[in-house]
């Protein structure tokens, strides 16, 4: 089966997506197309790594990932293919691509080259779809490319051990559809730190005293509803990518807001979670 995603900033008010797809199925007709999304804030590698990094491994073994973001040609910013953990990635050489796997080494990079062809304006169609198809196909990068090896380095934030090992200071790197605060703190640093202490965790002005592995851990059901915390109320869990996420429960950010405008968090702010 030849599976080919696209994750792109071109949203859906345009004839981007829907061309892309059209060419795709013009090439390969057989070929299943996957959105993983096209909301991607414009130009944001660090946002499309996110999203990407947690999305490609639930995919079989030989997906082919369309990148569409920043992906206009210039000769610092060179389209290429990337082979890693199974699975190939067609896009600029933007730096996404060192966020995407930076817990695996590339198996191959290969420059495109494709003869006769003019990037032009809108690359995503003129040249990845052609790519993404050969290699679904079960084409040979060598008759599309040649071995590159200045793959664009970019380092996500990391968190940082303060005050003599009992605080963490994080950033945020995600706000989800809901306002969801994603930060940059995992599971095992905050475990590895911990040592079992009580801790707190400090965004802005508010507290937060307990991390839950669900959104409805804030709710304690052996308490009668006039006494339990629910929708509305701030939360912190570990989310399903294994990052401490900051939420409001059943909030909606169009309506009553959610954790990045009612909390005042945004991208790259700082989150600091202390030792007690």
């Amino acid at each position: 089966m030849a599976i080919i995603t696209l994750t792109t900033d071109f949203g859906y008010k345009d004839h981007f997506v829907g061309a892309v797809k059209g060419a795709i199925l013009g090439n390969l007709p057989d070929a299943t197309i996957v959105d993983i999304s096209h909301a991607i804030n414009p130009f944001n590698i660090q946002e499309c790594a996110y999203i990407l990094k947690n999305a490609y491994r639930s995919f079989p073994m030989g997906t082919v990932h369309v990148v569409g973001v920043d992906s206009e040609w210039s000769p610092e910013n060179q389209h290429i293919v990337v082979q890693v953990d199974g699975h190939y990635f067609v896009s600029a050489n933007s730096g996404v691509i060192s966020l995407i796997t930076s817990e695996v080494k590339p198996e191959k990079v290969v420059e495109i080259n494709l003869p006769n062809a003019e990037p032009g304006s809108f690359p995503v169609l003129n040249i990845f779809v052609q790519v993404a198809c050969h290699i679904a196909r079960g084409g040979k990068l060598e008759v599309i490319g040649r071995s590159f090896d200045e793959l664009k380095e970019l380092r996500e934030f990391e968190p940082r051990i303060i005050n003599n090992g009992k605080s963490i200071s994080g950033n945020v790197i995600y706000i989800d559809n809901y306002g969801n605060v994603v930060t940059n703190i995992q599971k095992g640093l905050f475990e590895a730190y911990r040592n079992g202490r009580d801790y707190e965790i400090i965004a802005r002005t508010t507290k937060i005293k307990k991390i839950h592995h669900s959104y409805n851990g804030i709710i304690n059901y052996n308490l009668d509803r006039s006494q339990r915390m629910g929708p509305g109320d701030a939360l912190a869990l570990f989310n399903s990518a294994g990052y401490i996420e900051l939420a409001i429960y059943k909030s909606d950010l169009n309506s009553v807001g959610g954790a990045s405008s009612l909390l005042g968090l945004n991208y790259r702010d700082t989150v600091t979670i202390n030792f007690l």
